[in-house]
């Protein structure tokens, strides 16, 4: 199996290479800068858009020219590399099947700081060759497997990182051959159909009032003062440990759960949907604001997309499947003898069926029922399931017997 996978590392950077780095940030974002309001102003006009062959030509022309002849000191491929990025962008917002289409925005300045090379990098043992920068160390944390297809250099908090991006062969080797329902949860952050619960590990809440002080003292200094920028850099530097812990959480368990299962059914969440504010409007304004908003706080500190797309890639990698199923009705249906009520759950802990008397922990039970949805729609598809649900859930269990 040919697959791509990416290693990134801490650039060992010197005051001359930043400068460079910076200016190289600099120019590519200025490009997409420019060429964007090109763009938006062809709509306005009702035009055709600048695409990527017309936009290179342009940024010839540009680089020839005594107003952005500063573009000439920034390697081609970086440039025409951004152009793609922005020719992408602009055809995922008019592609009807992206879920979250929307026009490219303008870049800041402190915001996007990241170019790509896709030829001419050379990567050795400690160091790494960047076209018209030079020879870069960085952190070795891990050995590069597969052949560098290309480089991204980005800017965070700390410094400059390089995420190379291999193209590796690999072949499936794992024995697995059980299957596994997930219910994700904020209380607990996985739990599996084999009565397995996974605690979150809440890095937004452990460092929620340390991050609260900082950003007071960032407020109560003088805007880009010397100060304010370093309480700035301060206060990015706990994001980014914020980020750093809850991707490590995420990446350990994923991995766990992706090697162990040969089948791994998981709810189908629409985390945009769960997190949306509850103030309303002046004519019907919301109720529960407060504890809505904590709610939505509490359910993003989890990353339950992240933790998604990662299963499905390792599960990949594994030779695995990971299935999606629709959490409709999954935490109120007993999966003992199938009935479904809105009474069964009591509390968010605890369930108990108002027919058969079953009792069990609600996770539990629901992570039982996602499992067992999704068996019944690899093994009967779509309209079996659903069918199934509306006129007599406990025929999920036959269907899925069958």
């Amino acid at each position: 199996m040919l697959i791509r996978k990416a290693y990134k590392y801490k650039l060992k950077t010197t005051p001359d290479i930043e400068q460079k780095l910076v200016n190289f940030s600099g120019q590519t974002r200025f490009v997409w800068n420019k060429v964007l309001a090109l763009c938006l102003s062809r709509l306005e006009d009702k035009q055709n858009l600048l695409w990527y062959n017309e936009a290179a030509y342009w940024l010839t022309l540009w680089k020839s020219s005594d107003d952005f002849g500063f573009l000439k000191d920034c390697h081609s491929q970086v440039l025409q590399q951004k152009l793609k990025d922005l020719d992408k962008a602009f055809r995922d917002g008019f592609d009807k099947n992206q879920p979250l289409k929307r026009l490219p925005v303008f870049k800041k300045k402190h915001q996007s700081n990241s170019f790509r090379y896709v030829q001419g990098f050379k990567v050795d043992n400690k160091r790494i060759y960047l076209p018209k920068v030079g020879w870069v160390g960085f952190f070795k944390s891990q050995d590069i497997q597969g052949k560098p297809k290309n480089v991204t250099i980005s800017k965070h908090a700390d410094g400059w990182y390089a995420s190379v991006q291999v193209e590796l062969d690999i072949t499936p080797a794992s024995n697995a051959r059980s299957a596994i329902g997930l219910d994700l949860g904020i209380k607990q952050f996985v739990t599996t159909s084999d009565a397995k619960q996974i605690t979150p590990v809440n890095a937004g809440k452990r460092y929620a009032d340390r991050l609260s002080k900082l950003q007071r003292q960032l407020a109560n200094k003088q805007r880009f003062s010397q100060n304010w920028r370093k309480q700035r850099v301060k206060v990015g530097k706990l994001h980014l440990k914020i980020k750093n812990s809850r991707h490590d959480f995420q990446h350990k368990t994923s991995t766990a759960l992706s090697k162990n299962h040969a089948l791994i059914v998981i709810e189908d969440l629409r985390v945009v949907n769960m997190s949306k504010s509850a103030k309303g409007t002046l004519e019907q304004p919301g109720r529960n604001v407060k504890a809505k908003a904590g709610l939505n706080k509490a359910i993003l500190d989890q990353g339950w997309s992240e933790f998604v797309r990662q299963l499905e890639y390792k599960s990949l990698w594994q030779g695995h499947q990971v299935h999606q199923v629709n959490p409709r009705y999954t935490s109120q249906q007993c999966h003992a003898c199938g009935h479904t009520e809105k009474a069964n759950r009591p509390s968010q802990s605890s369930f108990e069926c108002k027919r058969c008397h079953h009792k069990a922990n609600a996770d539990v039970n629901a992570a039982k029922n996602i499992l067992a949805a999704g068996l019944a729609v690899l093994a009967c598809g779509e309209a079996a399931l659903a069918a199934s649900v509306k006129q007599e859930p406990q025929l999920t269990k036959q269907l899925v017997a069958a």
